[in-house]
């Protein structure tokens, strides 16, 4: 799933932009949007008994009309969350209004973002929507490991696979009692080569006899503690294959794609490859 944030003053015209990209997305797949609501949305008629249910005790609410429209409230949730949840079913996910997101985002009228610039621009009319569709389908995707299931799932091959078996690799905060918690990991990837290794070693994998589908995916950026790093999932006529080429997959990403590794302590920051063994 493609992920971009559209930010800016509320004269900036950012759902305007939200609607003029959800249109022309929507013929290349299928669209999320996720907006950052100011007020609550219980003051609307639909939230009203909502509010009751959660009041009475509910966590979460979900409301389903007839025609199989929905909406869903919470006392607590993140847009981390939301995305997490989208990825499996959606393409494109719209973020309108959380310039504190670490989101690839588009900014208008020069408010300040958390996540990386994509495109600036004075208001929505000055963006050329064609320009920031290419420049969005080039960037790298937005996964989890339930949208990689889904994806091998959907697969033509799907019907001569007996096994899924899935690999999630996460930052551990601590090898032993005695350690220094690790805050967090940063990875940086050699552009090209890295996604070239891995095409490599998906192609290799998927030739195996019973291997109908492989996925292999490496966040970047900043990872924080107890967060997922990488996914392996494997489609497979049957479970022995399955497992085998999961184990496979996971040692010949670490092996051979080229990724940097930061570690952050409470006590230190260090890039692995520079820290003698």
């Amino acid at each position: 799933m493609k992920v971009l944030g559209i930010a800016g003053h509320s004269d900036t015209g950012k759902t305007t932009l939200v609607e003029r990209l959800a249109g022309r997305l929507a013929e290349r797949g299928r669209v999320a949007t996720v907006k950052h609501l100011r007020t609550n949305p219980e003051v609307d008629t639909e939230g009203k008994d909502t509010a009751r249910h959660r009041a009475a005790g509910a966590d979460a609410t979900v409301g389903i009309t007839d025609d199989e429209g929905w909406f869903a409230t919470g006392a607590e949730r993140t847009l981390d969350e939301t995305l997490d949840d989208l990825a499996s079913d959606y393409d494109y996910a719209l973020v309108e209004g959380y310039s504190g997101a670490d989101i690839p985002t588009v900014v208008l009228g020069g408010r300040e973002v958390a996540g990386e610039v994509v495109l600036e621009a004075p208001e929505a009319d000055a963006v050329d929507i064609d320009a920031l569709v290419e420049t969005l389908d080039e960037r790298e995707s937005f996964e989890t490991l339930g949208s990689l299931v889904a994806e091998v799932k959907r697969s033509e091959r799907a019907r001569y696979a007996g096994a899924i078996a899935t690999f999630t690799g996460r930052v551990r905060i601590q090898e032993d009692p005695d350690d220094d918690p690790t805050e967090s990991l940063e990875f940086e990837k050699y552009d090209g080569v890295a996604e070239e290794r891995m095409a490599t070693i998906r192609e290799e994998l998927e030739a195996r006899d019973g291997v109908q589908e492989v996925r292999l995916h490496h966040r970047t950026g900043v990872v924080e503690a107890g967060e997922d790093i990488v996914f392996v999932v494997v489609l497979a006529g049957h479970r022995e294959e399955a497992f085998e080429t999961v184990e496979d997959g996971i040692d010949r990403l670490k092996d051979e794609v080229p990724l940097f590794k930061k570690e952050v302590t409470v006590e230190e920051t260090f890039w692995s490859h520079e820290r003698p063994e």
